[in-house]
């Protein structure tokens, strides 16, 4: 995206973290004449579960992003795992999440209230030490698609509804939900409204890397290492159930 899109070269593409933590693109734009405005910097922001791995970015705003892959608690029932996570959620946002009588539509809803906290979250750079009741979400009454994304949800922070914000909403397939925070950047008085709703671009590992070109030269140590890694728990367990 940064090559592709903003023009930067490969080899001058530079990230650095902001004093909360979170990633930018620290290389300078080109910009024309002197009379000529620097435009807005991007932001931009990664998330993974799942199946997918999901990037988003825009140009003069903030930027958060959330995936969750709708799953079973993995050490718990759903009831003990709600219990285990009351803090997170307003009592309203409690009351939405529980309406349903089906387990799985009631983590489906968990999930979705989750993946929009923490878009918001990862869009301000404030990491986990927020306290996720200040920030309420009223979801959108239309369904999740995957065609298009729903920007009907809206989220109000200390009791007062945030028209700045714009939250977008979508479905990669029926079990991946993903949240895209939209915000004003802290540095501009005048916002811009948000651009058209964006649907994601499925891209393969092969498609991420066909104009790529090395940044430093290979190290096959790395790779060793990386084969000598313990497969996670979960997949372990997955491996022998299939057996």
């Amino acid at each position: 995206m940064v090559h592709e899109r903003i023009g930067i070269p490969w080899s001058e593409i530079r990230l650095e973290r902001s004093p909360r933590g979170k990633p930018y693109l620290a290389a300078s734009l080109k910009v024309g004449p002197d009379s000529i405005p620097e435009p807005p910097s991007w932001s931009f922001n990664l998330s993974h579960q799942g199946d997918y791995t999901v990037l988003a970015a825009e140009q003069g705003m903030q930027v958060g992003v959330d995936i969750m892959k709708v799953t079973m608690p993995g050490s718990s029932s759903v009831p003990e795992f709600f219990r285990i996570m009351t803090r997170q959620f307003t009592a309203y946002e409690w009351s939405v999440i529980q309406s349903s009588s089906l387990e799985h539509q009631q983590l489906a809803a968990f999930y979705r209230h989750w993946a929009l906290k923490e878009s918001f979250i990862k869009a301000i750079g404030t990491g986990l030490g927020f306290n996720l009741q200040r920030v309420e979400f009223h979801l959108s009454p239309e369904p999740l698609s995957q065609k298009c994304a729903l920007r009907q949800t809206k989220m109000l922070l200390d009791e007062e509804e945030e028209d700045n914000w714009v939250f977008e909403e979508s479905l990669l397939d029926a079990d991946h939900h993903v949240a895209v925070a939209l915000g004003p950047a802290d540095n501009r008085l005048h916002p811009s409204p948000p651009p058209p709703p964006a649907s994601f671009m499925l891209l393969s590992f092969s498609d991420l890397i066909a104009s790529a070109s090395p940044l430093t030269e290979e190290d096959p140590a790395c790779w060793d290492s990386f084969e000598m890694k313990a497969e996670a728990p979960q997949r372990q367990r997955e491996t022998r159930a299939s057996e």
